[in-house]
């Protein structure tokens, strides 16, 4: 098989019309990143499906590619390297910086009001489940959490730094489920904040307005508005100032979309004939 040894190479096997369909602005900027590894012949949307057949299953040194992972193959790559980093950290040292303590031979922060430890071997125990939504997050603030404390600034996710790019998604996936639930049962709605330890917050004109310490120096405060005669019900999430100083914006997007979908389940499962304490 012919082995491809420059980004010309790639290039002459290209239509050279810088479509733009695989995202690069021209052709030869195609060449290079799939030369680079970065993207594949196949990301072409023009390209003759023999030619990807011959030369798709190799990168540009002719040596074989990595098969495509699945999703969660690749979620439990990033938990491995993440505790990997955990390995090398002293977690007695950062404790303090990020609103822990270290005792019993581990690293204990609150997640949601639940402990979450992390020991020095990576190993994690936690009073909530362990899924992805929640421990790629807790690793990511242990791992390269600033310690910024809180500031009592409030912001909407598109205010956080690079927020504006997905601030669509975590509304779709945060925001709307939550609000959702709020306009369907707005008492459930109000039992499930208790439940998840959200503090009342006073002076806001919001019907009812909570604050959560996802972790602890990442806080998020939920604002619910009922609907009036010309107005229809709003519901928005605000986060601290200090939210993507302690955390990057992938972990903050991750955790908002798990509560959503955790408050769903809990709306589908509880009915609100008597109080929610008693629907255990």
């Amino acid at each position: 098989m012919t082995k491809l040894k420059s980004p010309m190479d790639i290039l002459k096997l290209l239509d050279k019309s810088n479509c733009r369909q695989c995202n690069e602005p021209t052709c030869l900027a195609f060449a290079a990143q799939v030369f680079k590894g970065k993207k594949k012949l196949s990301d072409c949307p023009k390209l003759d499906a023999s030619i990807i057949e011959q030369y798709g299953q190799e990168d540009a040194t002719g040596e074989e590619t990595e098969k495509p992972r699945t999703s969660e193959e690749k979620v439990e790559a990033h938990v491995a390297r993440l505790k990997q980093k955990v390995r090398e950290m002293d977690l007695s040292a950062v404790a303090e910086k990020l609103g822990g303590v270290y005792q019993y031979g581990r690293l204990t922060v609150k997640v949601l009001g639940k402990d979450f430890s992390v020991y020095p071997d990576g190993t994690l125990s936690a009073d909530i489940h362990t899924n992805p939504w929640v421990s790629v997050p807790v690793l990511t603030y242990i791992t390269q959490g600033a310690g910024k404390d809180l500031t009592g600034k409030w912001l909407p996710f598109r205010e956080l730094k690079g927020g504006s790019a997905w601030s669509g998604l975590f509304h779709q996936r945060c925001e709307k489920p939550m609000k959702q639930i709020a306009d369907n049962d707005y008492d459930l709605f109000v039992d499930l904040l208790d439940v998840f330890n959200g503090r009342p917050v006073e002076h806001l004109d919001a019907d009812i307005a909570r604050v959560f310490y996802v972790l602890p120096k990442v806080a998020i405060m939920i604002c619910y508005w009922l609907p009036e005669e010309d107005f229809d019900s709003s519901l928005n999430i605000y986060f601290d100032e200090a939210a993507d100083e302690n955390l990057n914006l992938a972990s903050i997007n991750a955790m908002g979309s798990g509560l959503g979908r955790m408050f769903e389940k809990l709306a589908e499962k509880h009915s609100t004939k008597q109080p929610f304490a008693m629907r255990q």
